[in-house]
């Protein structure tokens, strides 16, 4: 008897150490590719953001100001990951600033488009949408770690609401939307869909 309970009282220490040691097991550090990923895509929900928040101030259309605000969730969400690998944030705090020099002059393209008239600025918002959705796609094949990998499906599931919202303000006004960077198919196969849930975004 008393030699189980010693058996039983080592078996406990072992399965205590080895949940210590995974408690205490300090988070993969990330690599130069998702690092490079969650940087610019921290800019680029600011650029969809920054755009949508121009639209509605010329337009006053409600859609521009509910999905700026859902922008503002995925830069959050970009934002808690890279504060808990540590990596600087690379957004501004200025509306209309960016740090990568690409996204500037795309902003400053967006931005002028947006400016022609309303119909336009749909144009511009499935056009971002389309490129998010393409980029994200891009850059799940560079990491493994299922918390970016939540994310970005997250993300991914927002950027599908939002140009399925986009497409059907165009088509009310007789315009169809050509998917510049994701394939048609894909397009089409997004718009059959119905808009859902997409976790916290």
């Amino acid at each position: 008897m008393k030699n189980n309970l010693f058996a039983i009282a080592l078996v406990l220490m072992i399965f205590s150490s080895c949940s210590n040691d995974n408690n205490n097991k300090s988070t993969i550090p990330p690599t130069q590719a998702e690092i490079d990923d969650l940087k610019f895509l921290r800019e680029e929900e600011k650029l969809a953001r920054d755009v949508y928040l121009f639209s509605y101030n010329k337009y006053q259309v409600s859609i521009f100001n509910s999905i700026s605000q859902s922008e503002q969730k995925h830069m959050d969400s970009v934002l808690k990951l890279m504060n808990k690998y540590g990596i600087p944030d690379s957004a501004s705090t200025e509306i209309g600033v960016f740090n990568n020099a690409d996204l500037q002059t795309l902003y400053a393209s967006l931005i002028a488009q947006s400016n022609l008239s309303s119909v336009d600025a749909f144009k511009v918002g499935a056009t971002i949408e389309d490129l998010d959705i393409n980029d994200i796609d891009d850059f799940i094949s560079n990491t493994t770690k299922s918390d970016i990998l939540n994310v970005y499906d997250n993300l991914t599931c927002g950027s599908k609401n939002h140009i399925r919202t986009y497409t059907s303000q165009l088509s009310i006004n007789g315009v169809t939307y050509i998917p510049q960077f994701i394939s048609v198919e894909y397009y089409n196969a997004i718009l059959s869909e119905s808009i859902g849930g997409c976790g916290n975004n």
